[in-house]
């Protein structure tokens, strides 16, 4: 009966002490080796691609790079002195990323890409044939930083009047903002919405930020 005993006292050690050791490894070790590998080849991803304003609380961060944000009132009208995102089913909200999952036929989903597609319209003075599809749909994830080159210019002359400012101005920077496909054939162009709205806030009438 001793015996039995202690072996079984011996097996409850030692799961006892696995458990330690993993749990120690596991939740401390690795996590720490981790966030320091991250620190020393990546800071700004593993701090979260954040992004600051000049002129603004010191340099305040104001977003990330990865997160999309709305320009428009609190209504949802946009904002017609700042470029707009994407369409975004989840409004946004970092907490409840989605997508609309509506099916392509949905009545519903064909609704709402007629009203952008009209409120487009008239905020940029364009035509329903000149609207590229990123401008009335809404990502998987609905946190979509990012619209395509043709959006963007699509913006330029409703921002530049807006703005007081000229077009040319206000297109030379929408192309350095341009960012190419990744290793050169990964994915399509972008043009990140934040970073170009606090780039535009820097611009005096000359172009000059």
């Amino acid at each position: 009966m001793n015996a039995s005993m202690r072996g079984t006292s011996r097996q409850y050690w030692v799961a006892v002490r696995a458990m330690l050791v993993m749990t120690a490894a596991l939740g401390i070790v690795y996590p720490l080796v981790m966030t320091g590998i991250g620190q020393l080849t990546m800071p700004a991803q593993a701090n979260g691609s954040r992004i600051s304003a000049a002129g603004i609380d010191g340099g305040a961060v104001v977003g990330s790079s990865l997160i999309g944000q709305s320009f428009t009132t609190a209504k949802g009208a946009p904002l017609p002195q700042w470029f707009q995102s994407r369409p975004s089913a989840a409004n946004y909200d970092a907490d409840a990323s989605t997508g609309s999952n509506l099916g392509p036929n949905n009545p519903d989903l064909v609704k709402a890409i007629d009203q952008r597609k009209a409120t487009i319209e008239k905020l940029d003075g364009v035509t329903a044939a000149q609207v590229p599809a990123d401008a009335v749909t809404a990502s998987a994830s609905g946190l979509d930083p990012d619209i395509s080159p043709a959006y963007a210019l699509l913006q330029v002359r409703a921002v530049a009047a807006k703005r007081g400012l000229s077009e040319s101005v206000v297109k030379k920077l929408v192309e350095s903002m341009i960012q190419p496909r990744d290793l050169g054939y990964l994915g399509e162009p972008t043009v990140n919405v934040l970073q170009l709205n606090l780039a535009l806030a820097q611009l005096d009438p000359n172009g000059n930020g």
